[in-house]
């Protein structure tokens, strides 16, 4: 476990390489198929030679190389070759039957886990060990992560919405979130707050990004929009206006959640959660410093950080052991909730 922006990649090629040198073959594995150049990338970047991809039709396939990428998704519909070492999963939270169905073939290989937020349902059933680098508030102590502030506008009242699946019900959420005022709140506290900062912006579901998409454009603001129908073409395109600050607002669901890397110095939380993880990954695309802005403002216009707590007060000492169909341990509430 380690805080977005801790250097998982830089850690885990450093790991990569001390199986290497043991001749041991390493699978990495990552939990989209967008995310599989994208790590390819990172690992010539740090040094790593000799990289396959399992991935149809992909440039790079190489069943002889030494290191193998693959998504997830792709491992759950292929014979993968059991001579492997070491197997890495990237975003291990993200609980896939493919991976440990991988466990149970492969009961004398090493798994490792990469995760920013390791607390999904279960996983101590799965996993043995919790190794905890450093905690959030350390790395922003040390300048290594953004100093940020967070700003809690609107709290809307979830009372009346469902819990499905842990989570507040969408379609519920979404309409308490889409009203005039709310939407209108959103766009006038960024104009004031927001110092014309680079900015992501979580929606409940596509609907409710796109309207304050058109709401931002309306108010003279560039805002771009990405879901997870949106191509390897354009996501990266609006990555480079984003970066050219030719795209002030980036409006998204969950699709920029985790796997991007862009300047952000200002997160606009329009979704509200129940979610521990999902709350932590979104504050955590703003916390890499960045030359300019080297702090992060919040706007917290979902109420996540008063019922969850800052994102430095989220820690957890060991992997969740709840067997399926149980109900996890309630949590014990905070003594403090933050000003």
């Amino acid at each position: 476990q380690a805080a977005t922006g801790f250097g998982k990649i830089l850690t885990a090629a450093k790991i990569i390489e001390m199986a290497l040198a043991k001749g041991k073959r390493v699978l990495f594995t990552v939990p989209r198929l967008s995310l599989v150049d994208q790590t390819v990338e990172e690992f010539a970047r740090e040094g790593i030679p000799d990289i396959g991809v399992i991935q149809a039709n992909h440039p790079r396939t190489n069943p002889l190389a030494q290191v193998q990428v693959a998504s997830v998704q792709t491992l759950a519909r292929r014979v993968v070759p059991d001579d492997f070492g070491l197997v890495m999963v990237d975003e291990c939270h993200e609980t896939y039957q493919a991976i440990y169905d991988l466990m149970d073939r492969w009961a004398n290989v090493h798994f490792v886990g990469l995760s920013a937020t390791p607390w999904a349902k279960g996983m101590g059933l799965r996993w043995q060990d919790l190794v905890q680098s450093i905690t959030t508030g350390d790395l922003i102590e040390r300048g290594f992560l953004s100093r940020f502030t967070a700003y809690a506008p609107d709290v809307p009242d979830m009372s009346g919405v469902a819990t499905v699946a842990g989570d507040y019900a969408e379609g519920p959420a979404a309409e308490v979130m889409a009203g005039k005022a709310l939407m209108a709140s959103i766009v006038e506290t960024w104009l004031a707050k927001g110092e014309d900062r680079p900015t992501l912006l979580f929606g409940v579901n596509r609907a409710h990004a796109k309207t304050l998409q058109e709401q931002f454009i309306a108010a003279g603001v560039a805002a771009g929009y990405c879901d997870a129908h949106v191509d390897s073409v354009e996501r990266p395109h609006l990555g480079n206006l984003f970066r050219r600050g030719e795209v002030k607002v980036a409006c998204s669901v969950r699709t920029l959640t985790t796997g991007i890397d862009w300047p952000v110095s200002c997160i606009i939380d329009a979704a509200p959660t129940k979610s521990e993880m999902l709350h932590v990954q979104k504050i955590g695309r703003g916390l890499r410093v960045n030359p300019g802005t080297e702090d992060l403002i919040i706007l917290d216009h979902a109420g996540n950080s008063l019922r969850l707590g800052l994102v430095t007060d989220i820690y957890h000492e060991k992997l969740d052991s709840t067997p399926k169909g149980e109900r996890q341990e309630a949590k014990p509430k905070a003594e403090k909730l933050p000003k």
